[in-house]
């Protein structure tokens, strides 16, 4: 991750959003990247360490349970949930982040789908024991973002968890974006869609880009 890539980045989302399309800039960086990972500035090719440090607490659903990942980018948060026994569906918007995901494992037992958050196939709702976004709504513009975040509560199946990972401010810290870091109170929305806030973590660190993250647990409760 360098500068270079996250100032080429910035510029394919401004145009798509100054022409009024606030999803397509996803597509377009992954396709220009031409499979060069440091192309992309969230490319880890490694698992969020968030997810993993919540994975071994044990709090998540057991062996065989479904999981969605929202966003999924090169797939190495399905992999690793599917390495843990999960029955795994990834998806993204951008075909060209879904191809590369089967091309990175092709081996994969995870179900890679091309899909749209707002027009997702109708049998997620109520599908998923496990929900895993991570930097994916703090990349949505505002007025998408309350949408957005309604969508993954109807995914969840009764007694089904919601762990979310974003960057984190302040109500009067800057709002430049995207990406938009998300406010400790716009995450309160999760519970008045009725879910109930299991946990959360401040995380700071000294370093840019990220110096403040933010990690939501939540749990839809059993029927």
């Amino acid at each position: 991750m360098d500068d270079t890539s996250r100032r080429r980045t910035r510029e394919i989302a401004d145009q798509h959003l100054a022409e009024g399309d606030p999803l397509g800039w996803f597509d377009e960086v992954y396709t220009l990247a031409a499979e060069d990972m440091a192309a992309i500035p969230w490319a880890d090719a490694r698992p969020n360490p968030n997810l993993l440090q919540w994975l071994d607490t044990g709090e998540g659903p057991g062996e065989g349970r479904r999981a969605l990942v929202v966003g999924c980018g090169l797939g190495d948060d399905a992999e690793e949930m599917a390495r843990r026994g999960f029955a795994v569906t990834a998806f993204d918007i951008s075909p060209a982040s879904i191809g590369w995901c089967r091309k990175r494992f092709p081996d994969s037992k995870v179900e890679y789908q091309v899909a749209n958050l707002f027009e997702a196939p109708g049998d997620w709702v109520g599908g998923f024991d496990l929900i895993f976004e991570a930097y994916t709504l703090q990349s949505l513009p505002h007025d998408l973002r309350a949408a957005a975040m309604r969508e993954l509560c109807r995914f969840l199946a009764p007694g089904g968890f919601l762990l979310v990972v974003a960057r984190g401010r302040e109500l009067h810290d800057p709002d430049s974006g995207p990406p938009w870091p998300l406010t400790r109170q716009e995450l309160t929305a999760f519970s008045a869609h009725g879910l109930e806030e299991l946990s959360f973590q401040d995380s700071r660190e000294d370093e840019a880009p990220m110096p403040r993250t933010f990690r939501l647990c939540c749990r839809k409760p059993p029927a």
